[in-house]
């Protein structure tokens, strides 16, 4: 699975953007203002109740899995100590407890990319913020969006060529290195061909976007989104 929009006709594909950019915003708030366990579990079942209306399941979280390592090893590493006790529990538990609230946060993100489009997105975006600096972020929220399952696949091929290569037999840091350089030059490489594009098509600041409409369906979300918020402000 990649980081990109997957048609369907979930209820999550029919509500605006702009509402599920406020569900995100206000989970993202009650996740860092509910820290405890307990509070950790319910945000658990908003999370995975989120992607499912979305139409997703655990494969979508693959996209993620690159930082799943970092999130479990973040909880070893702060309750290491250079002498005794040697591990803290304390320090550890917290940080899970952090690593934890990062996923879920991926988890309600991997339920908008999933049923949003790139342009609906940056619609969104524009709408909320006005004038040149809502074009600005919404052209860059498009781009972002576009080219990171592009860069991704990049180093994915990369790594695949290395290996037909007979790669394998390389230290680890030598195929880090060659993946690494192999991934800039293409980066780089598609920025300047994007830079000519947009050059070629008259990039403009007023681009004729979708029309966004609040519905029905949407009451229920900006609902959600609003207490979610307001557990936030009220603190735990």
């Amino acid at each position: 699975m990649t980081l990109a929009y997957v048609h369907s006709e979930s209820l999550a594909h029919r509500l605006d953007p702009r509402s599920k950019l406020f569900v995100q915003i206000a989970f993202a708030a009650a996740a860092y203002a509910y820290t405890s366990p307990s509070g950790l579990a319910a945000l658990t079942l908003v999370a995975v109740g989120w992607l499912r209306l979305t139409g997703g399941g655990p494969r979508d979280l693959w996209t993620y899995r690159f930082a799943l390592p970092v999130l479990a090893v973040a909880p070893l590493v702060a309750g290491a100590t250079l002498g005794t006790p040697w591990f803290r529990v304390g320090p550890a538990g917290d940080t899970a407890l952090a690593s934890y609230r990062v996923a879920l946060i991926l988890v309600v993100a991997a339920g908008y990319v999933r049923s949003t489009p790139v342009r609906e997105s940056r619609a969104a975006i524009q709408h909320t913020v006005p004038g040149r600096p809502g074009h600005f972020l919404g052209t860059g929220v498009a781009l972002v969006f576009r080219f990171l399952p592009l860069l991704k696949r990049d180093l994915v091929t990369a790594r695949e060529a290395v290996r037909a290569r007979g790669g394998g037999a390389l230290p680890v840091r030598e195929r880090m290195r060659i993946v690494a350089a192999a991934g800039l030059n293409r980066a780089f490489a598609r920025a300047d061909r994007l830079g000519i594009a947009l050059s070629a098509r008259c990039f403009a600041w007023n681009p004729t976007l979708p029309r966004l409409e609040l519905r029905r369906a949407d009451a229920v979300a900006l609902a959600v989104a609003g207490g979610l918020l307001a557990a936030a402000i009220g603190g735990p």
